[in-house]
């Protein structure tokens, strides 16, 4: 697929609870960058357990009423539709299945459990989470060819001790070590569901999205999804990492934050363009 010649961004929200201001000032900032480009609305629905469609209609309507415009999305459409990840089935089983073919993923049965019960101190990801035991990985050729993922989990296999570095534009330059900092990491889930890091990079490719804005929270995200476009021979997108927003008690925001929802703010009169008041230019 040919790459664009002129800026495509995009933002991803999931609709799973109400927007906060913390996902406003991020989306903000890629509507910004995108200037005279193009930005692409996608709903990321494919929690089927915790998305909701009241929740995807209102983050359309709490989007809008922030001065947030998009050029492409499930509510005008597009040429690179469908823009809801749940109608997007085929893009993602497509490349788990070039992955299997070049032999960069593999069949993994282990649970969390076994994961963090394979060593006695289990070594944290750089972000969270366990780096999965190398010891826990199936031999080469032990597995036969798939033709569908089936009923077990799917692992991208890192070569340890590689560093992976990119260049962010905000945090400047990016180093992470497999093995170290992140382990062998899910493709597909068991219970028949990409996982986040294979949706976002199939349809980052398949959109021609030129740059992501997104939180400072994905940086291992960022670096799993870049091995992806590599091993599938795509060329990766841009990146900028936003900070995070906290709320006066210094916590993270979260769609739990029912005080600083745009939902909320908006059913109480805030003004938008008061909102945005010192956030400053994004770079």
């Amino acid at each position: 697929m040919a790459t664009s010649t002129h800026y495509r961004g995009r933002i991803a929200p999931t609709p799973s609870g109400f927007l906060h201001l913390g996902h406003a000032r991020t989306f903000w900032i890629a509507r910004e960058r995108a200037g005279s480009g193009e930005l692409i609305l996608r709903n990321d629905d494919l929690d089927v357990a915790r998305c909701r469609p009241e929740f995807a209609e209102a983050m359309l309507e709490d989007l809008c009423w922030f001065g947030i415009q998009w050029s492409e999305g499930p509510d005008i459409g597009g040429f690179y539709g469908p823009y809801r990840q749940s109608e997007r089935f085929h893009f993602y089983r497509h490349a788990w299945g070039m992955l299997q073919d070049t032999g960069h993923i593999y069949p993994s049965a282990h649970s969390r459990k076994d994961v963090a019960g394979a060593l006695k101190a289990p070594h944290e990801e750089t972000g969270g989470g366990f780096v999965f035991p190398k010891q826990l990985r199936p031999a080469p050729g032990s597995w036969k060819k798939a033709s569908e993922p089936g009923v077990v989990n799917w692992r991208f296999r890192v070569r340890d001790g590689e560093a992976i570095s990119f260049v962010d534009g905000r945090l400047g330059e990016q180093t992470f070590v497999a093995g170290e900092d992140f382990g062998d990491f899910l493709v597909w889930r068991k219970d028949g569901f990409p996982s986040y890091d294979l949706a976002a990079a199939s349809d980052d490719h398949a959109m021609l999205v030129t740059e992501i804005v997104r939180g400072e929270d994905l940086l291992i995200s960022t670096v799993r999804q870049l091995l992806i476009f590599r091993a599938l021979g795509w060329a990766p997108p841009r990146y900028y990492h936003a900070p995070l927003m906290r709320d006066s008690s210094g916590v993270r925001l979260a769609k739990r934050h029912d005080a600083l929802s745009l939902r909320r703010l908006r059913n109480e009169g805030a003004d938008p363009e008061h909102l945005r008041r010192g956030w400053g230019d994004p770079g």
